[in-house]
């Protein structure tokens, strides 16, 4: 198998606002191969400790021969970032002073052909992050009905072509069970007009990404994500998300912006009632994106939008 190599994003905006410092307790929710916890480390160095949470059991692999030199200030831990509450918890953590999520797919799982995530090579329709659990996509293809198969590719890939690939989808699926990335491929290639297909882009991106955030509830992840971070920030503990594209952003957008916000009672009221007050300060009035240089060095980093906040007391 070849090795777990991944080029983490944005790294020094990483450090910049996720600020970790010497002793302090810090999480790292998409492990992925070790590339952002590695810097963590060496800058809450020498006493810091760090959890890093992956599905994927290669990446967990991967990142542990990375940070081996860490020794006991390193703890991987097998799961969902949604659920780090319990798995903090399972290791005696109630707190901590930051957390970092890179909610984007790690690159040796796009490249690898058996993973299934990829359009451009042959493989198993897949797409599951953890191998071992869920059903394959694949599986979800060859028997969702055709609505929800629209519902999913529309608004989970925002692909205005959903209607017609679902249709396409139910109808081949009749003949031919589908089984490989290059089979759906190549039927949404022959559903998109030649015409309205985009230079850019492959015309099976949209409908892969609808799979695989179906796949993987990822979405469902990243409202869980925000929440259980937040609620385990220490006051001044920062909390630091990248995003790959639009529907996680929004989300996370939204998450902050709400738990920034204090009283929500109407205006007339003489007094406050609700008794919200704001959990955090948002950081980053718009998205952080990376730079020219490493968009350069590094072309997957281009859809990348950075966002982060700071728990305040109470």
């Amino acid at each position: 198998m070849e090795p777990f190599i991944h080029q983490s994003v944005m790294p020094a905006e990483v450090l910049q606002y996720l600020a970790p410092r010497p002793g302090g307790v810090y999480l790292d929710g998409t492990l992925g191969g070790g590339g952002h916890s590695e810097l963590i480390l060496e800058a809450s160095g020498p006493d810091g400790m760090l959890y890093g949470i992956d599905r994927d059991p290669s990446a967990l692999t991967a990142a542990g021969e990375r940070l081996n030199r860490f020794a006991r200030r390193f703890r991987p831990l097998q799961g969902s970032f949604g659920d780090m509450a319990a798995l903090l918890a399972g290791q005696g953590v109630t707190a901590v002073d930051g957390v970092l999520l890179d909610l984007g797919v790690s690159s040796p799982q796009l490249d690898r052909a058996e993973r299934g995530f990829s359009f451009r090579a042959e493989g198993p329709l897949d797409m599951r992050m953890d191998p071992s659990q869920g059903e394959t996509a694949a599986e979800l293809l060859n028997s969702l009905p055709e609505r929800e198969l629209e519902r999913i590719i529309k608004g989970y890939g925002e692909e205005r072509w959903a209607r017609k690939i679902a249709q396409r989808i139910v109808v081949s699926r009749q003949e031919r069970p589908f089984e490989t990335t290059q089979q759906l491929a190549e039927l949404v290639g022959r559903t998109i007009p030649r015409r309205f297909q985009e230079e850019r882009i492959h015309p099976a991106t949209r409908t892969f990404q609808a799979l695989r955030i179906l796949v993987n509830g990822e979405l469902e992840q990243v409202e869980q994500g925000v929440a259980a971070a937040i609620s385990l920030l220490r006051p001044g503990g920062r909390l630091v998300m990248i995003s790959f594209h639009s529907l996680e952003d929004r989300i996370v957008k939204q998450r902050l912006r709400d738990a920034a916000t204090g009283c929500r009672c109407p205006r007339q009221l003489p007094q406050c009632v609700c008794g919200q007050v704001p959990l955090v300060r948002i950081l980053t009035g718009r998205p952080v994106v990376a730079g020219g240089s490493e968009l350069e060095a590094n072309p997957r980093s281009r859809s990348a939008k950075l966002r982060a906040a700071e728990r305040l007391a109470g």
